[in-house]
């Protein structure tokens, strides 16, 4: 069996995930759980949000999706020319870590490309409203249920309240 894609992002109530190169909103709370849920783990990104980030994230392995056959990338991250192609490489290289799933973090382009692939969400609610050019995916919600709900108390620097929400894709009206 091949290791499950699970994509994780920060959504604001209007749909915002980015602003140009950067987030916008400040959540270290967000920071830290999306440091939790990849740990270990394939991350497949797009080449404007591994531009944004800078550098390959320590602990995991980076997939980067670009067109461009000149990018050039630090040692140790991969590149893929397609979503498919990052597709086959994150489950080998899910297989060869021993991953339980392939992480998608972005961004919007990658994110709706991907959506049919996903098979769980971990959502980050963002409970304002940021300028931004970067949105999130139209989905269609009768294909996911909710599983998890956590909506914990803001930590020094955060700036706005949010909940973490896990959703799983559902088959036939059930939890797949």
């Amino acid at each position: 069996m091949s290791a499950p894609l699970t994509l994780v992002a920060a959504v604001a109530e209007n749909g915002v995930i980015g602003e140009g190169a950067n987030l916008p909103f400040r959540l270290p709370s967000d920071l830290r759980r999306f440091r939790a849920l990849t740990l270990g783990k394939p991350l497949l990104m797009g080449r404007r949000t591994f531009a944004s980030i800078g550098r390959p994230l320590p602990g995991r392995e980076t997939i980067v999706v670009t067109r461009d056959a000149g990018f050039r990338v630090p040692q140790g991250v991969f590149v893929a020319a397609s979503p498919e192609a990052a597709l086959e490489l994150g489950r080998a290289r899910a297989r060869a870590l021993g991953a339980p799933e392939m992480i998608l973090a972005g961004g919007g382009e990658l994110y709706a490309a991907l959506m049919p692939h996903v098979g769980r969400m971990r959502l980050t609610l963002v409970e304002a409203s940021p300028e931004g050019d970067v949105l999130f995916p139209p989905v269609d919600w009768s294909e996911w249920a909710e599983v998890e709900r956590l909506r914990p108390e803001p930590q020094p620097g955060d700036e706005a309240r949010f909940s973490f929400v896990a959703y799983q894709r559902v088959a036939d009206g059930r939890v797949a």
